[in-house]
């Protein structure tokens, strides 16, 4: 099992985020508990980011949103650092 670890950051932008989109609350509780569970699992379609977003990974909560993530590996920990759409996602972190 993952430890998740939510910075104040995070938090702020996560609130923000279920604000403007209370319908994928259900969607996006669901993608923080696989990712605790199994990071791996499919639907989470996880990868690794590239360019000036190296060292970060993201996940999908659905086809539009994504959360991006610090991942270590070695001590089981995830931070998600930020939720929004792609282009959001991709350009704030």
């Amino acid at each position: 099992m993952h430890r998740i670890v939510y910075t104040q950051s995070y938090i702020r932008r996560a609130r923000k985020f279920i604000q403007r989109h209370p319908e994928l609350l259900g969607q996006y509780e669901k993608t923080l508990r696989l990712l605790e569970v199994n990071p791996s699992h499919p639907s989470l379609r996880l990868h690794k980011l590239t360019g000036r977003l190296d060292g970060l990974y993201s996940v999908s909560i659905n086809m539009t949103y994504r959360i991006s993530l610090e991942f270590t590996i070695e001590n089981d920990t995830v931070i998600p650092v930020h939720v929004g759409t792609h282009d959001e996602v991709y350009r704030s972190s």
